[in-house]
């Protein structure tokens, strides 16, 4: 059996204009990017380099999920 995903939750800046990430799991972790996938591709260096960081046992895998939300808010046509 596979390690536990870590979580991650990345909210939209509406003002910043970016995506948000930190996370509960990985002490320290608060990073941003423009995009999803470049969000992403942060996570993937910043997380195992924070885990060690913080003395915890890094495998040659470390499993993580992101949950986003992202609020909006849209208007009925002709109103």
């Amino acid at each position: 059996m596979g390690r536990k995903p870590l979580f991650v939750r990345a909210e939209w800046d509406k003002e910043a204009m970016v995506w948000v990430a930190t996370s509960d799991d990985v002490p320290g972790l608060a990073t941003e990017a423009v995009t999803m996938e470049a969000l992403i591709e942060k996570l993937r260096v910043i997380i195992p380099e924070l885990l060690i960081a913080n003395n915890a046992t890094v495998g040659d895998e470390v499993p993580f999920e992101i949950i986003t939300r992202r609020f909006e808010v849209t208007r009925q046509a002709g109103r």
